[in-house]
């Protein structure tokens, strides 16, 4: 069966060109193809104003991104086949890099697959859906993943407010097997807990691994901060680094036990220390304290999501 065309308006293909994946809604010929014509998920051949193919897209027609290509080839389109072998290349990339199981195993559009994220934790496998055009291909990405991967268990951690935007409802859910509350992980060769089915308040970010590597490189005998600590994926690195002291903000007492729990994990001592509370307010007594550090680290949430964020966010 064909796909339907979205045709594109003139010069809107430069950027796929250059290896965007993104359309936007102001870039589709509306008298054409009519966004009101697509449902989400659905796919679509792509066409320059001329009409030549460039490609399958997956539609998203209500938002301002209202297609992401998943294909060069027009006669490949989304299915498990295709899947499947992203998967594996994605697979192959993380193996010759890592030695452990640990890993963002797709990451959106830098694996072709964009609005989708997967971490894998061992035999856990996490799944991130971001974008409305991916959420209808629920069942053949489980069975990509489950043939790729043959994990234990897959979690489907769609609870990001950034869905919001999208449209989708939020939820956290068990896809297939049994998936632990919380879960050993191997980073940089440290090992860390983390949670799996807590609500997003706190967890783990694989895609920040290389910078936590080089951020504990400037911390060797020096007093650092780490601000929004979470479960101390920055600043037990720096710990071991040679810190002389690392003091730890956070306002999740959940987040600062499993902090706890991974300096005993790497035999950390009397380096760390802790300050559960609002992180500003922290922030605004140790400045009244004339408190001084060499080296910050900061890994906040979101100030500025929407232009109303805008005072609080700079003031943040």
């Amino acid at each position: 069966m064909s796909l339907p065309s979205l045709r594109l308006k003139s010069n809107a293909d430069r950027r796929l060109r250059s290896g965007h994946l993104w359309l936007y809604s102001n870039e589709i010929d509306s008298k054409l193809s009519p966004l009101s014509d697509f449902k989400v998920g659905d796919q679509v051949i792509v066409e320059t104003a001329s009409g030549k193919p460039m490609g399958v897209a997956v539609m998203s027609p209500h938002t301002l991104v209202c297609a992401r290509i998943v294909s060069r080839e027009t006669e490949h389109r989304l299915d498990k086949s295709l899947l499947v072998h992203r998967l594996n290349i994605a697979l192959s990339l993380r193996e010759r890099l890592f030695t452990a199981p640990f890993y963002r195993l797709v990451h959106g559009e830098g694996d072709l697959l964009p609005g989708l994220e997967v971490d894998r934790f061992g035999d856990i496998v996490v799944v991130h859906i971001t974008a409305a055009c991916m959420e209808p291909h629920k069942d053949i990405i489980l069975e990509a993943l489950l043939q790729v991967c043959k994990p234990t268990g897959v979690l489907w951690r769609n609870d990001a407010n950034t869905r919001d935007a999208e449209g989708l409802e939020r939820y956290l859910e068990v896809a297939y097997g049994e998936v632990p509350e919380w879960v050993q992980l191997l980073e940089n060769d440290l090992v860390f807990v983390a949670p799996l089915l807590q609500k997003k308040t706190v967890g783990w970010h694989f895609d920040q691994r290389f910078n936590r590597l080089q951020a504990a490189v400037y911390c060797t005998d020096k007093r650092v901060l780490s601000v929004y600590s979470d479960v101390g994926s920055w600043a037990i690195p720096a710990a071991l680094a040679g810190a002389t002291q690392v003091l730890c903000a956070d306002a999740s007492a959940q987040a600062l036990d499993a902090l706890e729990q991974n300096a005993q994990l790497n035999d950390i001592g009397e380096t760390l220390l802790c300050a559960e509370g609002d992180v500003l307010e922290t922030l605004q007594a140790l400045k009244a304290d004339e408190e001084r550090f060499d080296v910050i680290i900061v890994d906040p949430p979101a100030f500025i999501k929407r232009k109303k964020d805008l005072k609080t966010g700079e003031a943040g």
